[in-house]
């Protein structure tokens, strides 16, 4: 019995052997179904078509609890996906993916890993990989690392294989950063060599996906190992999906050209995609109006807040004209924040809106570009990147006219940074500039090979070699004959360096034959149609007209200028005017042997025209009997038969003339056009260098106006300081004149009056009499005084209590003559008159000086006035002595 269970198990139907729990059972049964499908010849095959039907089935198959069973099934799978084609992929793939990556992946024997590999690879090159990508994704989340690790070491077989043309590399890419801070060393190990996989196909273009998420140190690490892949040729696709090889088959030469292309269009859809906001909710309502502001902190502040409403990855379009206007006008502005803030929001704008902004290029472009003569860093870099961004949403050729205008500009700054935005288009265009915008760029770059800033030549060198890195030797070379070595040597280092993202490929080279080709059989068959016209009208009023040949001749004058362009034309009329009577007209000739002209002279020339001039008829006959040669044959033929081979080859050669005359107008025409073209271009050129020089010349009077404001506000400020200085003179001067009447109003005060001639005077009396020495002890100092107080020491001291009163008395009288207020301090009984008096007198006299004596003279008051009267007679006396004797009194007062 146990030897029969094999016969009934091989006996079973294969989905119960699929499902037998017998693991022995299911693994001969996976054995047994793989070499079924081998076999079948298509998906039609009845076994095929049943497991199509039963797809769920193969969800134990490749996820089987036994590792040996498994790998059988895995490859059982494998084989039922190569011949049940795209509608078994379809059917199967939501109930495989997941076990595949579980249990095959993850499987412990490399054999099974292979075919799990082999099964997700079959899926996606039987129909797409976006739906396997799909299901691949969740497993990035799974909660044991191997199974994360396992899938991401298949993501990279994939990529590696197919190339990111054919897999959507973006939704990898945004899962990266949260996989290299995974805890488990395998998943980031993985993690990097899927990275790694991504840079060897996309470069540098796939970083702005995910590179801002990587911390510093993740971004070295990965950084090190893209430098291993750097230089490596770029990669191609190994693997090609069932559509892919069926174009491959049916068209070769289509397949080799779109994979030569593979590399250029796998990096186009890198862009992240991001929902569209409207913004104009959010911009502020008044924004104009500060804008317009003449504080600059408020268009400041205008700015700032626009840029912060537009600030989005994506934004809706609507009318911006206003704020371009705006943005155009605050490249003029004297501020630079608001510069450098304006040229931020044209950045927002251009990125957010992308291909819708090239209307507004125009608008922004141009001030933008002049203000590139800033010679603030900051500034210079805010308006290269908002050209950028300007850039990246139109085209090179769009921008093309403007930046080589400016790089004509007589601003040196304007010339260079004009010119490496150039450089910066031309590296990241992917459309290769046609032959005319190569041959401006060329003749512009030339020119400033010879500037004499040394930064100027370098980017004009910079500007062909990368040309030529796009363009290719055979089209660069004929724009750099004629250069020294030196300058052909700089180009060529820029060109080996050079990094591009276009290719010029001559594709359109190749249907200009097939155009020319079918322009010869159109006129072939016009000139065929018309000879055929020619013979029907031979034919018809052939009878009509060949009775009377002579007077035939009479109406040739309606055709006398026919003649005459055929004579224009004759040398190119045995080419084409004999052909035609081979074929057409030749024939009715010779049965009717009437010439073909007649009809068409009676046709062409109307009855008026009968009464022509006799020079016509003359000219007529002499352009017949030029074109009535024989061309075929030299023996001369009858007259009736001599005339049809002229006349039809003069209407060919005439049909041929005016062919010929189209053909010199279009021509004339065109050249026309050129020139006006051309006349356009000046004249733009024109209009533009005008516009620049207004621009500078608007610039220099805001420049002089602001300069004439500034020396007149200094002016000003001079003016005001002058009055102010004018007016601190005054009054320092009336403070000078105040202090000097004071300074001579104390001077007069405690200086001695000039009655010093009669106190040496008196003091010499007092010498020689008692009166005298009383009078000279008046308490002023100096040497006289001072020899009278001697004398008066000397003399007795009972005295001096008389002469101090007789002193103080004389005294008070000389001061009330001076001063009231002196005769009034001097008199009063008070202690400040005292104090006073003190002050005035010497140290000697103020020692002698006491209250009483003084209250002592005045109650002796009539023997005062006596000795008043006696020291006046004195005086009198003396100062007539005086006059007698000039010089003995003067002498104290001048010394």
């Amino acid at each position: 019995m146990a030897d029969a269970e094999p016969e009934d198990f091989s006996a079973l139907p294969l989905p119960d052997r699929f499902t037998h729990k017998n693991w022995k059972v299911r693994k001969e049964g996976y054995e047994a179904a793989a070499k079924e499908f081998d076999i079948a010849q298509s998906e039609a095959d009845p076994l095929v078509k049943q497991f199509i039907q039963d797809s769920g089935i193969w969800k134990g198959v490749v996820g089987d609890s036994n590792v040996a069973a498994q790998q059988e099934g895995l490859g059982a799978y494998c084989s039922f996906l190569q011949i049940a084609g795209e509608k078994g992929c379809t059917r199967t793939r939501s109930h495989t993916i997941a076990p595949i990556v579980e249990k095959g992946l993850a499987a412990t024997r490399p054999a099974a890993k292979q075919k799990a590999l082999e099964a997700l690879m079959l899926l996606i090159e039987l129909d797409k990989a976006e739906p396997i990508i799909e299901e691949l994704l969740p497993m990035l989340s799974h909660k044991q690392p191997k199974i994360i690790a396992a899938t991401l070491s298949a993501l990279t077989s994939m990529y590696h294989a197919y190339g990111v043309k054919t897999i959507e590399p973006k939704p990898v890419l945004k899962a990266l950063p949260k996989l290299f801070g995974h805890a488990d060393k395998n998943v980031r190990a993985e993690s990097q060599n899927l990275c790694v996989e991504f840079y060897r196909w996309l470069k540098e273009a796939m970083k702005p996906l995910f590179w801002n998420d990587l911390k510093p140190i993740q971004q070295q690490d990965l950084d090190k190992l893209f430098e291993k892949v750097k230089d490596e040729p770029p990669p191609k696709q190994e693997r090609l999906l069932r559509s892919q090889q069926a174009i491959k088959e049916s068209a070769p030469v289509a397949a080799a050209e779109e994979e030569e292309e593979y590399e250029e269009e796998a990096a186009i859809d890198l862009e992240p995609e991001f929902n569209p906001i409207d913004v104009m909710p959010a911009i502020p309502a008044n924004f104009g109006d500060r804008l317009a502001s003449s504080k600059w902190k408020d268009r400041k502040e205008a700015l700032e807040e626009l840029h912060k409403a537009i600030n989005h990855p994506a934004i809706q379009d609507a009318n911006f004209n206003e704020y371009m206007n705006g943005f155009a006008k605050s490249m003029k502005d004297a501020n630079i924040a608001v510069v450098t803030i304006a040229a931020n929001c044209v950045e927002a704008f251009a990125k957010g809106l992308k291909k819708n902004f090239g209307k507004y290029r125009s608008t922004v472009m141009g001030p933008m570009m002049e203000r590139l003569k800033e010679k603030k860093q900051s500034v210079t870099d805010a308006i290269a990147a908002a050209l950028d961004a300007v850039f990246m949403a139109t085209k090179l050729s769009d921008c093309l006219e403007e930046i080589l205008e400016f790089m004509k500009h007589k601003n040196p700054q304007v010339k260079l940074q004009s010119t490496l935005f150039l450089i910066r288009c031309l590296k990241t265009t992917r459309e290769a500039p046609q032959l005319p915008e190569v041959k401006s760029m060329a003749e512009a770059s030339t020119k400033l090979l010879t500037e004499s800033v040394e930064t100027l030549r370098s980017a004009g060198a910079e500007v062909l070699g990368t040309l030529w890195k796009i363009m290719g030797d055979r089209l660069m070379l004929v724009h750099l004959e004629g250069m020294d070595e030196i300058r052909k040597t700089k180009i060529k280092e820029y060109h080996e360096t050079a990094e591009v993202k276009a290719k010029y490929k001559p594709k359109a080279a190749a249907p200009p034959p097939k155009a020319a080709a079918a322009a010869p059989a159109q006129k072939k068959m016009f000139g065929q149609k018309k000879a055929n016209a020619a013979a029907a009208a031979a034919k018809r009023p052939a009878p009509r007209a060949a009775a009377p040949p002579p007077p035939v001749e009479e109406p040739a004058a309606p055709l006398a200028p026919q003649p005459t362009a055929r004579s224009g034309v004759s040398k190119m009329a045995p080419k084409s005017g004999l052909a035609p009577p081979k074929g057409g007209l030749r024939q009715p000739n010779k049965g009717s042997g009437i010439g073909a002209p007649s009809p068409r002279r009676a046709v062409v020339s109307p009855p008026p025209e009968e009464s022509a001039p006799p020079p016509q008829p003359k000219l007529g006959l002499a352009g017949r009997g030029l074109a009535g040669r024989p061309l075929g044959k030299p023996a001369p033929p009858p007259a009736e038969y001599a005339a049809p081979p002229p006349h039809n080859n003069g209407l060919a050669a005439v049909e041929r003339a005016e062919l010929e005359e189209l053909r010199g107008e279009v021509e004339h025409l065109r050249r026309q056009h050129e020139e006006w073209r051309s006349e356009r271009t000046r004249l733009t050129s024109q209009v533009h260098e005008l516009q620049n020089q207004n621009a500078q010349l608007i610039e220099d009077h805001t420049r002089d106006v602001l300069s004439i404001k500034a020396k007149e506000t200094q002016l000003v400020r001079a003016r005001s300081d002058y009055e102010s200085a004018e007016q601190t003179v005054q009054n320092q001067q009336r403070e000078m004149d105040r202090l000097k009447r004071e300074l001579s109003r104390q001077v007069r005060v405690s200086s001695p009056p000039p009655q010093d001639f009669s106190d040496a005077i008196y003091a010499e009396t007092g010498a020689n009499g008692g009166a005298g020495g009383r009078f000279g002890d008046s308490g002023y100092g100096g040497a006289v005084y001072g020899r009278h107080r001697a004398a008066v020491k000397s003399r007795s001291p009972s005295d001096e209590g008389k002469e101090n009163v007789d002193s103080d008395n004389f005294t008070a009288q000389r001061d009330a003559k001076q001063s009231p207020r002196i005769s009034r301090e001097r008199t009063a009984p008070s202690a400040t008159a005292r104090s006073s008096q003190s002050s005035r007198l010497g140290s000697g006299t103020a020692g002698r000086m006491t209250p009483t004596d003084t209250i002592g003279g005045a109650a002796n008051g009539a023997e005062s006035w006596k000795r008043a009267a006696e020291v006046t007679q004195n005086l009198k006396a003396r100062i007539e002595l005086m006059k007698a004797k000039q010089g003995l009194g003067r002498t104290p007062s001048q010394s």
